[in-house]
C-alpha cells in the first residue's frame, strides 16, 4: 500500500516535529487528532500551529482513522494503550500503524494485539535519541512483521530507520533499556549538580567527572539535562515507569528505574510551581540549581 496520507495521534512536540518533516518531505495530507483539541483553552492554539503547517485538525480519532493509511501514535507513555484502543476501533483494513511511544515491551504487545486484531498493521518503533534537534531524521529501530515494507516508506521520506525484529518488543526493549542510562544520568546530574552547588564544591567536583569522562563536555551537558527535564520531566517519568515494567518483566525488581522516575516527577513539579520561571533562554545549569536551592523552605523536601 502506498502511504501518502497520514494521520498522527498526538500533537505536542513530537507530533508537531513529525507533521512539518512530514509536510516538507511531500507527503500529499497530514492530520492530526489530539485531546487537547476538545479543550477550548487549548484547541485555537493547536488549530494555529496546525494552519500555520498545513495540516488538518480532526475532532476525532475516527476522523483521522477515516482518512489516514499510515496512523502515528506519539503521545506520551501512560497513553499509549488508550490510543491502540481507539485506532482499532477506527482503523482502515490494512492500514499501517507506527507506535512511536516510550513503552515496555509488554504493553507495546498488547498495543499492537488491539490494531492488528481490527485489520490494520502495527509497527513498533524505538526512537533512540531526543527527537530535537534531528527531526524526521531521528535514528529510531522498527519491529513487528510489516516492519520492512513500511522501513521503505519511511526512508523515501528521508527517515533514518532500521528494522531490527519481525517481532513486537525487540525495538521497544532496547530503548527502555537505553532510558534506564539515560535518563538515569539525567537524574543523578540533577541531584549531583545542585548538591555540589549548594556545598560550594561544583567546580572541583565537574573537573573530577572531566577528567574521568574526558568525551563529555559536563557543563554544557549539565545545562542541557537541567533544561530538558524541566520541560518534559512528567513525560519522561512516563517513560521511566514503562522502563520500570520492562525491568519487572524480566524477573527483576526496578529500583533504579523508579527512583529515576520519581527524580523526574519531582522535578516536573518543581516547573509547575514556578520556580524557574523567567529564566533566560538556554541558561547554564547553575541557574536552575540556584532556582532550586532558593526554593528550599524550613523542613521542606523540595
Amino acid at each position: 500500500m502506498a502511504v501518502q496520507r497520514v494521520g498522527i495521534v498526538g500533537y505536542g512536540e513530537v507530533g508537531r516535529i513529525f507533521a512539518a518533516g512530514l509536510k516538507d518531505a511531500g507527503v500529499e495530507w497530514v492530520g492530526v487528532w489530539d485531546l487537547k483539541l476538545a479543550d477550548p483553552d487549548q484547541r485555537s492554539e493547536l488549530q494555529a500551529v496546525a494552519a500555520a503547517q498545513g495540516v488538518q485538525t480532526c475532532a476525532s480519532a475516527a476522523e483521522l482513522c477515516a482518512q489516514a493509511t499510515l496512523v502515528i501514535s506519539a503521545v506520551t507513555a501512560s497513553g499509549t494503550l488508550a490510543v491502540a484502543h481507539d485506532v482499532a476501533a477506527h482503523v482502515q483494513p490494512d492500514a499501517f500503524f507506527l507506535d512511536l511511544n516510550s513503552a515496555s515491551p509488554g504493553t507495546k504487545q498488547r498495543a499492537a494485539g488491539l490494531v492488528d486484531a481490527a485489520g490494520g498493521r502495527c509497527v513498533e518503533a524505538g526512537v533512540m535519541t531526543s527527537v530535537p534537534p534531528h527531526g524526521l531524521r531521528v535514528p529510531m529501530l522498527l519491529g513487528g512483521l510489516h516492519a520492512a515494507e513500511l522501513a521503505d516508506q519511511l526512508r523515501a521520506w528521508g527517515m533514518e530507520v532500521q528494522v531490527v525484529s519481525e517481532r513486537i518488543g525487540v525495538a521497544s526493549a532496547t530503548k527502555m533499556c537505553r532510558s534506564v542510562m539515560i535518563k538515569g544520568l539525567e537524574a543523578l546530574v540533577l541531584e549531583s549538580y545542585a548538591t555540589a552547588r549548594h556545598h560550594g564544591v561544583e567546580d572541583a567536583m565537574i573537573a573530577t567527572l572531566q577528567e574521568t569522562f574526558p568525551g563529555i563536555d559536563w557543563q554544557q551537558q549539565g545545562s542541557y539535562f537541567f533544561s530538558r527535564v524541566a520541560k518534559h520531566g512528567q513525560r519522561r517519568a512516563e517513560e521511566m515507569r514503562e522502563a520500570a515494567h520492562t525491568v519487572r518483566e524480566a524477573g527483576f525488581e526496578p529500583f533504579m528505574a523508579e527512583a529515576i522516575a520519581g527524580k523526574h516527577d519531582w522535578m516536573a513539579a518543581q516547573a509547575r510551581a514556578g520556580h524557574f520561571d523567567g529564566l533566560a533562554p538556554s541558561p547554564p545549569w547553575q541557574e536552575w540549581a540556584d532556582r532550586l536551592l532558593a526554593a528550599r523552605g524550613p523542613g521542606s523536601k523540595t
